[in-house]
């Protein structure tokens, strides 16, 4: 077969490189001018600092032997360009005169038919220079050629190494000693995050997708749960489902967990056996068009909650319900945290799991026996998406319309001696996505039975 192919090789080559390359990912994807439209926003904030700016691509980070993982490009360089390939640099150098001067610059990897006979068709500098609002575009081996006098005379180099090792070592040396590059340097993460924390309309557009094959998968896998075995025939149901639908690929790992593994925030072993009696987790969310869903349901494993199971769930419910119906804009977006502690540290006040007065449990903490992590992040190219905690004046986000978040509280109860045994191994996590509007908010996988009564009627033969 391998000497056939030295034969054909050449037509093949010829086929290829005679062929149009495919668009930067499949249809449906996001509108170019999208992405021209973010770029000229951010150039205008650099114009503002005298600062230019340069962002690379992903790394490929290798398996195994010759083998790599899935490459999925930069989570800023795809905000800004689209572009789903690797071996890419995008340079901002705003202009006093910008009719004249090219302000925003594409280097990107050459097509090489002999590769491509590998892979297939691959996009190169041609279709870099017909992109909206790209000003040139060079082959990515000239980048260093040409750097030096594309950002000399700026008084910021604001700056995204795609997480690529290789060309940030390659590019400190080279600047090392430089009197034209400009002697601030500021990481692009800090002025970029507060561009993605708000969501444009193709941005929701795309999430409402993700959040919708999720959700597909989930009422697909939740009725044959009671005839399942192991954690894993329920992730591979899930994925399949994404798979079936067009997702390229999940948001992160799927967590799927049965009894004493869902007590365990991040368990990703997925291998554990589906006992009746038992509660199972799942946290999941597909990817689409790079914008990725967030949602947990815990569901019994026999198809109807055991009393106890019950009680903590419908604690765990109030508490996600009471929480979203805080968003709104102008709240500090710890607020849905504040007061889904408020109502989950009163419902095990009740339940008898803590004991004494809620405010000074929640000011002491005592609620973390049973629910340690926060109840939001924000969401959008990635799960735990750019924002951070805190805003530009060191104070929580105040919520604005077109932020998305996550709504999920939890309570977690392990084996212990001061927990009665009939509670021990009860894990429940609810989590929803949560877009803030103009007058409130608007929970986008509201569609997904999350009640008792939903759940087991769903479960039911």
């Amino acid at each position: 077969m391998l000497a056939r192919m030295r034969l054909m090789l050449p037509f093949v080559l010829l086929l290829i490189f005679n062929t149009p390359a495919s668009p930067m990912s499949k249809p449906g994807d996001l509108p170019s001018d999208e992405f021209a439209g973010r770029r000229a926003v951010f150039l205008e904030e650099l114009r503002e600092l005298n600062a230019c700016a340069i962002f690379h691509t992903a790394p490929v980070f290798e398996r195994n032997h010759h083998i790599d993982y899935p490459y999925r490009q930069d989570s800023d360089f795809f905000y800004l360009t689209g572009w789903t390939q690797m071996d890419a640099i995008l340079i901002f150098t705003p202009q006093k005169n910008p009719e004249d001067h090219a302000e925003i610059s594409l280097f990107v990897a050459a097509r090489d038919p002999k590769m491509e006979a590998w892979t297939g068709p691959k996009l190169g500098v041609g279709d870099a220079r017909i992109l909206p609002g790209i000003d040139q575009a060079f082959a990515y081996s000239e980048f260093f050629e040409r750097v030096e006098k594309l950002i000399s005379g700026y008084d910021r180099l604001v700056i995204s190494y795609g997480n690529n090792t290789d060309f940030k070592t390659e590019f400190e040396r080279k600047f090392e000693n430089s009197s034209r590059r400009p002697s601030l340097v500021q990481e692009a993460s800090t002025l970029l995050k507060y561009h993605r924390l708000v969501k444009s309309a193709a941005e929701i557009q795309a999430l409402e997708k993700a959040i919708e094959i999720t959700q597909q998968s989930i009422l697909d896998v939740i009725p044959l749960i009671p005839t399942l075995n192991f954690e894993y025939e329920v992730q591979a149901a899930i994925e399949y489902g994404f798979a079936k639908r067009g997702a390229e690929r999940l948001g992160f790992l799927s967590i799927v967990g049965a009894g004493k593994n869902a007590t365990y925030l991040h368990y990703e072993n997925n291998h554990g056996e589906l006992i009746s009696g038992d509660l199972l987790l799942m946290d999941i969310g597909a990817e689409w068009d790079y914008y990725t869903a967030d949602i947990t349901r815990t569901v019994p494993i026999s198809g109807a909650f055991s009393p106890e199971q019950k009680a903590i769930y419908q604690v765990v419910l109030d508490a996600q319900t009471a929480a979203i119906q805080t968003v709104k804009p102008g709240v500090s977006w710890r607020k849905p945290h504040d007061k889904a502690v408020e109502v989950l540290t009163s419902g095990l006040v009740d339940l008898g799991l803590l004991t004494g007065d809620v405010s000074q449990l929640i000011k002491n903490k005592s609620y973390r026996q049973f629910f340690m992590h926060g109840s939001s992040h924000w969401l959008g190219l990635d799960v735990h998406d750019a924002g951070g905690w805190d805003g530009e004046d060191g104070k929580p986000h105040l919520l604005k319309a077109g932020m998305v978040l996550t709504v999920e509280p939890g309570i977690y109860i392990s084996e212990s001696e001061d927990v009665e045994p009939r509670w021990w191994n009860i894990a429940v996590r609810i989590e929803d996505d949560v877009l803030v509007t103009q007058k409130g908010h608007r929970v986008l996988s509201q569609s997904i039975p999350r009640t008792i009564q939903e759940i087991e009627a769903l479960m039911q033969p």
